[in-house]
């Protein structure tokens, strides 16, 4: 007889309407122009999004230098690049297609409004991060980039000096809160944002492992090491009562004998794995536990992002 365990799966989870944007626009171009169709960057950061697109005809490159066919498209990944890559494409004469999260350009859009108005624009990221190369490729002056409350206090402006700020859509919200308290604590004239940055998806899924993470042995977030919004989730669960997180990057090869002495595990997705992953996990689980699924009621998220009429037209 097997061992009962209680799994909590967390509510929303999953894919966000950006990463299903991006990932239709690879398929629709795939199916208008045929194979292959170029992919600058991953498209999302998901190990089994991208296997699967590369499957369908996708080859993924990080720099357009790399294409060898010139004559095929080229899509940008959903974290949105630097204005110098489309004008290298356009320099290339490639076909390509911008696959950034709306959420994103909306940030990018805001850089370009501060550098108008000739504010410095601090951005609150993660160095090296795709998203914040983007954003810091929108405008010709330099963006101040922080990652924690050290960062703030190097921030060489006059106290009195009119400033304004924008953040990576990933982040965590506690720790980003935590910074934006220091810089307004440092700095009296702080413009922000119309609208928090961080998106939706990112929000609604740190708040649901909120909810259920101290009640959980052990928390696995599906997702990506080199995905920042899964990276957050574990830190999240961690933080909020879990008592062991695990990153879980490929279900097939989890092993799941650690939950031996486990009476309960929560369960998420980030915003760029794929509910599937969570049905495969939920499976091999039951061959070996007598499973006592908990999933609280929560809002569905009713938000799709349009791909580029363009892409609609062709396929």
């Amino acid at each position: 007889m097997n061992k009962k365990l209680d799994l909590y799966l967390a509510g929303p989870r999953g894919f966000c309407a950006g990463v299903e944007r991006a990932i239709l626009m690879v398929q629709e171009a795939i199916n208008k122009y045929g194979s292959p169709v170029y992919v600058r960057h991953e498209i999302v950061h998901n190990k089994f999004v991208v296997d699967n697109l590369k499957s369908e005809g996708a080859i993924f490159v990080e720099e357009l230098s790399e294409i060898k066919n010139k004559d095929r498209p080229v899509i940008f990944s959903a974290h949105g690049v630097p204005k110098s890559v489309p004008k290298e494409a356009e320099k290339l004469n490639l076909i390509f297609f911008d696959a950034t999260c709306p959420l994103v350009s909306k940030i990018h859009r805001e850089v370009e409004n501060f550098e108008r108005s000739e504010l410095p624009v601090v951005l609150i990221g993660h160095h090296n991060h795709p998203e914040v190369i983007g954003t810091m490729g929108q405008i010709n002056k330099k963006i101040y980039l922080v990652e924690n409350i050290e960062d703030v206090k190097k921030l060489p402006f006059d106290r009195n000096q009119k400033i304004a700020y924008v953040t990576q859509t990933t982040l965590s919200i506690d720790d980003t809160s935590e910074i934006i308290n220091e810089i307004k604590s440092r700095f009296k004239n702080v413009i922000e944002p119309k609208k928090n940055d961080i998106c939706y998806a990112t929000t609604n899924r740190q708040e649901a492992v909120k909810k259920i993470a101290k009640k959980c042995d052990y928390f696995l977030v599906l997702g990506s090491n080199n995905s920042s919004n899964s990276l957050r989730l574990v830190e999240v669960a961690k933080n909020y009562g879990a008592k062991e997180c695990i990153l879980v990057e490929n279900v097939n090869e989890f092993d799941s004998t650690k939950f031996k002495n486990a009476n309960s595990i929560g369960i998420t997705a980030s915003a760029s794995a794929p509910e599937i992953l969570i049905k495969i996990l939920i499976e091999k689980l039951s061959y070996k536990f007598d499973l006592n699924i908990i999933e609280s009621l929560y809002e569905k998220e009713n938000i799709h992002f349009k791909i580029p009429q363009k892409l609609k037209e062709a396929s």
